[in-house]
């Protein structure tokens, strides 16, 4: 190869290795040389393999001979080179002015004497130890495979083939009718609010038939919730109100046929309250009953209707208040309000009635709006399975999807490998090693179906990584043949590309499915699932990449003889017509040469000496500091956790119900129990004032509406005072409080009475206020939990939103651990596999880079840092590590004499190869941004900037900054 500053240490004839990884060959260089079989002779020794070259030492050495048909040939490299007959078996000479290298003996060629000299350095550089401790087995292995596939193809391609077949069956297991538990799967294990809810479970009781009240419970109930927004100003006239009661009308008027025919009404799924059903809107019920009600007299958020105090929170919102009325104040004008039917959820029959008629609902209710005909009001709906079932619809729209990444990517492979030489042509190879992508899912997932791992709908997101990912090692394998000389033997021709491929596509693998297994860390099981099928399918892609795929590769290097020994008849009348249509462009292949891809030359004849050049290395700088500064920035605008609308299509009608509660609704949050989780002595004044410091310490965080608290233990001790009685004597303190839970009876499910007559547990509730992003929600949880261990009572706050509410303070610590877990592995397997201190820092520093980039940009592309971004900057990491350590060590292995010709020299090697591992998962990936799902469009947004961003800085940053240096 020319290269493009010759120096005196230099071989203009030199072959480089085009391999997309690079890593270290020992102290010594090999002497590289061609044997033709077919002249019977050996040919003058070539040039030393470049350092840089991720070939073990002597991979392209001609095998010594041995018994049998398909022995392997030895490695003639290092102190397992096996001796020559005689002791006294001279060295090879050396030619003068040329760099030393190790003598290659042969038992058939004696060899002149001459004593051996010992290495000496290139262009002044100090010598390696030798730290190719994994490096030189691993490519001796992968010579002796490389020599069985070539001996016998077709039991490497069947074998694969059959084993997919068989795991395949286990997608008999996969789940079709199966509800996606969206709490199990994308909320974090072990969170504190899980703990708290089963603590309020083992010590408090509700009652959805009789005494119904949504903030006493600890879970989420079944419920249909339908928002009126009004197209005028206010919603608070009587023509409104009518149009609203005939939509309620409407609603529980709806009947659920069963299969053995009867029909479930709402009268018999309904929340209840005493005898009826629970109101779907207080002040709704209460015209219904008055029609006189004046609504223009309406105080909020407390309306006191003939002496009961209605509580508004939440039913109403848009509204401008008035001056002081009643219990708070005139409520001007109301632009939405709120109908929520609560049904049935305790029992298990209960429960599937209730979740029956919901389906039945949302099938009925364009019906319903049609039939009446709305004029003066806008209608969204959403309901207590919605989220689920449309979650799961969105797993239907990436299914054609997967078909479209498919034929690109099978397009990109079959153009890239083109040759306008029928002889070189890898256009089925590379169709075929798509295939191998395809095969490698197929056996991973059918073999963790098998197992009984849990598939979840994000896994979906797998296949369209692994068919992007999984052709690299495709890529590598096809240069390397192309490297090889048509003249050799086909076992020769595979063993030389398994040994030059060896260390590449090992590294590859490793690093990527240590990223992924990492995941397995995280709290959330949603990531867990989907690290544990992407890792084993990119295990597969390795395997089957060195199997069936080498095994048709070999069989096509049979054809290539055939073609070639066609070509060369000697055939007057139809040679130039052969010539014509096999070589359109260019003379016959060289059977003794090599190929080289045109992108490869540009790299080193173009974009290498550009880039180097002062003016671009100046622009570079600027370019790299604006990038840094804007992704710096970008990190402190990312909004934490998965917006659960986020979940559903774009088109759903989840959307708008959403969009409409954020503009409207979002004033008050949800309802918190603040519990006494020991048992205390509530009859003595001191503790009583001591909680009661506690309760006010909640009432005044910023989050919190003090005027909405209620505490049993305040209307009690009122209560006994109001009867003379002390509330300081115990007996007189524990035998009035059945006859206080007659008079009070919603009291009575707040506190907890063991059968000794002792208080084991109780609760009081605060109503939060201005939760509007997921900051809010964030710090609002986290300052309720500290004024809760703050207090010198045993106190605990719950609602069963918190369980949603703990991903915002979860997401942050799980990236950070999972991404310095995955860095401290890729720095193990840099020091074990490309072992360079110099190249080690450059690896972690194009981590940290492209981490911090991705992460900042993902603020201006509006995606959140949920669980699903996480799973992304965790596989960052990993190809961060594929498009930096490589090219850098390639610049500190070079035998270049100036840091210019490094940097030229690694493009040259590596460029290529990276260019094509991050065009190939673009491409992958790139139909996901047509998907109408967040989950899916997040997927490839992330995956285009870790694309991106690491593909710059192995061909553009790094090269640029190591001449720094």
């Amino acid at each position: 190869m020319p290269q493009v500053e010759p120096e005196p240490e230099t071989w203009p004839e030199q072959k480089p290795k085009l391999t997309k990884r690079d890593s270290a060959t020992g102290t010594e260089w090999n002497w590289e040389f061609e044997e033709s079989e077919s002249k019977g002779k050996q040919p003058p020794p070539g040039p030393p393999a470049p350092p840089g070259s991720l070939a073990s030492e002597g991979d392209d050495a001609p095998p010594l001979p041995s018994e049998g048909k398909d022995a392997p040939p030895l490695r003639t490299d290092g102190d397992d080179a096996p001796r020559p007959e005689g002791d006294d078996a001279p060295p090879l000479p050396l030619e003068p002015d040329v760099a030393p290298r190790l003598p290659l003996e042969r038992d058939d060629a004696p060899l002149p004497e001459e004593e051996t000299p010992k290495p000496i350095t290139v262009s002044g550089h100090r010598r390696r130890c030798h730290t190719d401790c994994l490096e030189a087995p691993l490519s001796r292995a992968f010579q002796w495979l490389g020599w069985q596939v070539g001996a016998h193809p077709w039991v490497f391609l069947l074998v694969p083939l059959m084993l997919t077949a068989a795991l395949g069956t286990g997608f008999l297991y996969l789940p079709k009718n199966e509800q996606e538990n969206l709490e199990y799967q994308y909320t974090p294990v072990g969170s504190p609010a899980k703990a708290e809810r089963r603590f309020v479970q083992g010590h408090f009781t509700t009652n959805d038939s009789y005494r119904f009240s949504p903030s006493r419970r600890s879970t989420e109930s079944n419920f249909i919730s339908l928002l009126v927004v009004s197209y005028s100003d206010s919603l608070l006239d009587p023509a409104t109100f009518t149009e609203v009661s005939k939509l309620d009308g409407a609603v529980q008027d709806l009947r659920a046929a069963q299969e053995n025919g009867s029909q479930i009404q709402y009268q018999q799924v309904c929340a209840k309250y005493r005898a009826g059903c629970v109101p779907p809107n207080p002040l709704l019920h209460a015209w219904q009953v008055d029609k006189t009600l004046d609504l223009s007299s309406i105080s909020f958020p407390i309306y006191n209707h003939s002496g009961h105090p209605l509580y508004l929170t939440g039913f109403f919102g848009g509204h401008i208040l008035g001056g002081s009325l009643g219990m708070g104040q005139l409520l001007l004008q109301a632009k939405a309000m709120r109908l929520l039917y609560h049904l049935k959820t305790e029992l298990p029959e209960d429960d599937v009635q209730s979740k029956q008629w919901i389906i039945n609902f949302l099938d009925q209710l364009n019906n319903i709006k049609k039939s009446l005909a709305l004029k003066k009001i806008e209608v969204v709906h959403f309901t207590s399975v919605s989220r689920r079932l449309e979650f799961e619809a969105t797993s239907q729209t990436v299914v054609p999807l997967f078909h479209l990444a498919y034929v690109f990517i099978i397009l990109f492979a079959v153009t890239s490998c083109c040759r306008f030489d029928c002889i070189r042509n890898k256009m089925c190879v590379a169709a075929f090693g798509v295939i191998s992508a395809f095969l490698a899912v197929v056996s991973g997932f059918g073999l963790l179906l098998h197992i009984g791992v849990p598939f979840v709908i994000i896994v979906a997101n797998s296949p369209f990584l692994i068919l992007g990912v999984g052709v690299d090692d495709m890529f590598i394998m096809i240069s390397a043949w192309h490297e090889t000389s048509l003249a050799d033997d086909i076992r020769e021709r595979m063993s030389s590309v398994y040994s030059k491929v060896a260390v590449s596509i090992t590294i590859t693998t490793v690093t990527n499915i240590l990223a992924f297994y990492t995941g397995v860390m995280s709290s959330f099981r949603s990531v867990q699932y989907f690290c544990i099928y992407t890792g084993t399918s990119l295990l597969f892609c390795y395997f089957y990449s060195i199997t069936c795929f080498g095994a048709l590769m070999a069989l096509d290097g049979k054809r290539e003889v055939v073609c070639l020994r066609w070509l060369e008849k000697a055939d007057p009348k139809w040679s130039s017509f052969k010539k014509s249509c096999c070589f359109p462009f260019g003379s016959i292949s060289d059977e003794h040469g090599t190929d080289k891809h045109p992108v490869t030359l540009f790299f080193r004849d173009y974009f290498g000496p550009l880039l180097t050049s002062t003016e671009s290395k100046f622009f570079v700088v600027f370019l790299y500091i604006l990038y840094l500064t804007s992704s710096i920035y970008g990190c402190f605008q990312v909004e934490e956790g998965l917006d659960l609308r986020n979940l559903a299509s774009d088109d759903s009608y989840i959307t708008p119900y959403f969009n409409v509660e954020e503009d409207y609704f979002s004033d008050y949050g949800p309802r918190v129990m603040v519990i006494v989780t020991k048992k205390v002595d509530y009859w003595d004044k001191d503790v009583r004032q001591e909680l009661e410091n506690c309760i006010k310490s909640f009432g005044k965080n910023d989050y919190v509406d003090g005027k909405f608290t209620e505490f049993w233990l305040s209307a009690y001790v009122q209560y006994l005072k109001g009867k003379s009685q002390d509330p300081n004597d115990k007996n007189t303190f524990m035998n009035n409080i059945p006859d206080f839970f007659s008079h009070f009876p919603n009291f009575e499910y707040d506190v907890n009475i063991s059968s000794s007559n002792e208080i084991i547990s109780s609760r009081g509730f605060i109503q939060t206020t201005d939760v509007f992003s997921s900051r809010d929600k964030k710090i609002m949880l986290s300052q309720l939990r500290n004024t809760a261990e703050n207090c010198p009572i045993p106190l605990m706050v719950y609602n069963h939103a918190f369980i949603y509410f703990d991903q915002y303070a979860a997401i942050v610590e799980n990236t950070v651990r999972n991404v310095m877990v995955a860095s401290a592995a890729m720095f193990i397997v840099s020091l074990l596999l490309i072992p360079h201190p110099m190249c080690s820092l450059w690896v972690t520093f194009a981590i940290g880079s492209v981490i911090v980039g991705v992460t900042g940009f993902m603020a201006f592309w509006k995606v959140n840092l949920d669980s699903i971004s996480m799973i992304n900057l965790v596989i960052c990491i990993g190809f961060s590590f594929d498009f930096s350590a490589h090219i850098s060590y390639a610049f500190v292995s070079s035998p270049q004499p100036s840091v210019n010709q490094k940097s030229i020299e690694a493009l040259y090697l590596l460029g290529y190869p990276v260019l094509q591992s991050a065009v190939s998962t673009i491409i992958g990936v790139c139909v996901l941004a047509t998907a109408k799902a967040y989950i899916f469009r997040t997927f490839f947004k992330i995956m285009f900037l870790v694309m991106v961003f690491g593909a710059a800085h192995g061909l553009i940053f790094i090269p640029v900054f190591l001449t720094f240096f």
